[in-house]
């Protein structure tokens, strides 16, 4: 006869209302059952005062060690007595394992992979700028706690055109930008937030509702359902939690009400996810803790194309409140312990072939390369953003980008990396065959063939490309290589020998993927593209066109390795490499934009972009040298000047050696004489600065870091700091 010992937390198994029905249902199954608490263990004699169910109470008694235990108190006050429990566990099998909080669920189904589509992307947030760029980004999001339960502490936070609506439980309330900011940066200062797009489920009714899917083992160690139901909210409610006020209703109706003809589709479709999703986190449990589970509960939304999210997964979901279900998840709960009990090298048996399945599934991860005149930093830190969604990846340093670089990012990869992105930079032919040497990728960016270093290859842009081509001949031939359409340099590039997949991306031009509706918004750019067959509407928290195309060649890479758009949405708010196109706030409404890490005519081009469609006034361009152009430096120099009249800015400052022809040629094309500065001094400039800068000016500056451009925007920043008003 099975003995099976019920522990928790409390003593008294008076106190905890189910210990009755578990006693009662174990006697009814021919077990023998007894409760105890972790302070009752004996470890000397193996015995446990325990309680036993006798003649209508509960009575103490001098007991064995049980066969198995079913774990059923709470996983935070048995921890202070995580000693007890821990030995207890290397003799004794359990019910009942964690599966971890919200977060580890989530990270485990994404590293898994197989059901990482059903998953909201979720945040951790730390920053009230980390806050607002998500917020930019979907309009409607969720902020709750990260280990919240019970639906308490969640507010829907909706962006309007005049400020934010906040919604707890049933309540609304109107936020202006900075009241949001000290309200988040409050509750960011209690614990720790998790935040994720707002994906609802309305009935025709206008209320909001999710599913609760309840599974368990039985007896024979299967998964079955024990329940399936909606959970509705109440009128003016958008939690569906029953702990806020939301009711319960049973399947079939509900379905046959809701979704007509599809009712029956949407119940198989139901329960065959939640019998397949419960033996998924079991293989995952199996396979990274030598553990097995018996019970979850799952939260799931369908969205306006019947496309399941996953909300939540808890791993103690108690009792369905209604239904009379109470005792199935008893007779399940007893059934399994039991098997639990005389099956444990059955059991594992099969821990051991899930952990060798797994070794087994370890394949070849991506290696993802990526080069080009321009872009290169900001495509490696958009890919990355994406991919960590899902996976543990390498990404190399910001401009890590030399040969040197490379071999120290050789020693640190390593098999816990599910992906590595990379940059490889060149001045000179053959550098980037030595990179290729070093790690071979088998993902390749060209982001586009420019003018950088073209003054190293004789002035002529087909020997750039020719470089650059370098990337395809030594990446694995069979992969994918990504490049852009609109660059017309780019057909330059040696593709014809290549045997792999290759794909496009544009703004201008048909393209595989390309973006329209490309618009200037607050701290970054909007646009749309056609993903997966549906056309979605992404942002990146970075100005200028330009910077639309590194979006794009990260989306490329990220929908070929089976990212869904809702991840690649996420991703694409990420950490932007520094000094390319930051903005500085100051005083008197005055902007300031660096722009000074690497300066070549595209990228010179690119900014006074920006300057033209920020600068709501008077615009002020400060240039520095572009290097390494050869022969081809003066006409650069030139049709940037001429550049500069047509984007009408205000004012052009150019500073270094022989950069006064740019101003000369914005003059010519009749640029006011008046407006136009050269200094070949520092500090004259920043003199000049002083007297020259007004209220609600816009000031980009623009060079090569080699140039030290920096000191410059650090000086207008000190100079016009917000601070001094």
């Amino acid at each position: 006869m099975t003995l099976i010992g019920m522990l928790h937390h409390r003593r008294d198994p008076k106190t905890v209302i189910k210990s009755y029905a578990y006693a009662a249902v174990a006697h009814a199954e021919g077990a023998k059952f007894f409760y105890f608490s972790p302070g009752t263990v004996n470890f000397v004699n193996r015995t446990i005062k325990g309680q036993v169910y006798e003649n209508g109470s509960w009575v103490e008694r001098i007991m064995p060690f049980p066969d198995v235990i079913y774990n059923a108190g709470s996983p935070e006050k048995l921890a202070k007595s995580k000693d007890i429990i821990e030995k207890l566990k290397a003799v004794i099998p359990f019910t009942t394992h964690s599966i971890g909080n919200k977060w580890n669920v989530n990270e485990r189904l994404k590293e898994a992979k197989v059901f990482s589509s059903y998953l909201i992307p979720s945040e951790i947030i730390k920053t009230t700028d980390q806050f607002f760029k998500y917020v930019d980004a979907f309009q409607k999001v969720v902020f709750k706690p990260i280990d919240g339960r019970k639906g308490k502490g969640i507010y829907f936070i909706t962006k309007k055109t005049n400020g934010f609506e906040v919604i707890k439980d049933s309540n609304a309330k109107n936020y202006s930008k900075q009241q949001l900011q000290d309200f988040i940066q409050s509750m960011l200062s209690t614990g720790s937030f998790i935040l994720q797009p707002y994906i609802q489920s309305v009935t025709k009714s206008g209320q909001v509702f999710d599913f609760r899917l309840h599974v368990q083992k039985n007896g024979e160690g299967n998964w079955v359902i024990t329940a399936i139901y909606p959970r509705v909210a109440p009128h003016g409610s958008i939690i569906a939690n029953i702990n806020n006020g939301g009711f319960t209703n049973y399947l079939d109706p509900f379905l046959e009400q809701e979704f007509k003809e599809e009712a029956f589709n949407i119940r198989r479709t139901l329960e065959h996810f939640s019998l397949s999703l419960a033996k998924h986190l079991d293989e995952l449990q199996m396979a990274q803790f030598g553990e097995v589970i018996d019970e979850i509960g799952v939260d799931i939304g369908l969205d306006q194309n019947l496309k399941i999210w996953i909300y939540e997964v808890n791993w103690r979901p108690g009792c369905p409140p209604t239904f009379y279900l109470e005792m199935d998840v008893v007779i399940n709960t007893i059934q399994y312990a039991m098997y639990l009990a005389k099956n444990q090298a059955a059991i594992k048996a099969k821990i051991r072939a899930i952990k060798q399945k797994n070794r087994e599934k370890q394949k070849k991860i991506p290696i993802i390369a990526i080069t080009g005149s321009a872009g290169k930093t900001t495509s490696k830190a958009f890919l990355a953003s994406i991919l960590s969604k899902k996976w543990n990846i390498f990404e190399s340093k910001d401009y890590w980008n030399t040969t040197e670089h490379t071999k120290k990012h050789a020693a640190e990869i390593n098999s816990k990396h599910e992906a590595v992105v990379l940059e490889y930079g060149m001045a000179y032919k053959g550098v980037i065959t030595e990179h290729c040497s070093i790690i071979q990728p088998n993902i390749s960016i060209v982001t586009n063939i420019g003018l950088a270093h073209v003054g190293n290859f004789d002035s002529d842009i087909k020997k750039v490309a020719q470089a650059k081509s370098e990337l395809i001949h030594g990446m694995e031939q069979d992969g994918l290589l990504i490049l852009n359409k609109d660059d017309a340099n780019s057909r330059y590039l040696e593709t014809q020998k290549f045997k792999g997949k290759i794909l496009t991306v544009g703004v201008k031009t048909a393209a595989n993927y390309r973006a329209f509706d490309v618009k200037y918004a607050e701290n970054g750019m909007n646009f749309k593209m056609k993903l997966q067959g549906k056309e979605i509407s992404l942002f990146i928290p970075i100005l200028g066109e330009h910077h639309v195309y590194n979006a794009l060649n990260a989306i490329a890479v990220a929908d070929y390795l089976g990212f869904t758009p809702m991840e690649i949405k996420a991703g694409l708010l990420f950490r932007k490499p520094p000094r390319r196109l930051t903005i500085y706030d100051c005083k008197d409404n005055i902007k300031v934009i660096d722009d000074t890490v690497h300066s070549h005519p595209q990228g010179v081009r690119a900014a006074i972009d920006v300057l033209s469609n920020i600068g709501k006034h008077r615009k002020v361009a400060i240039i520095g040298q572009m290097r390494e152009l050869g022969d081809l430096r003066e006409e650069e120099y030139r049709k940037v000047g001429e550049y500069i009249r047509e984007k009408g800015i205000d004012i052009l400052i150019t500073y270094g050696f022989r950069t006064e022809e740019m101003g000369e040629q914005a003059i010519a094309k009749g640029f006011p004489r008046k407006n136009v500065y050269h200094f070949t001094n520092k500090e004259a400039l920043h003199e000049l600065l002083i007297k020259l800068i007004k209220k609600d000016d816009t000031i980009l500056v623009k060079g090569a870091s080699k140039t030290n451009m920096f000191d410059t925007v650090k000086f207008l920043d000190e100079t016009f700091s917000s601070s001094t008003k």
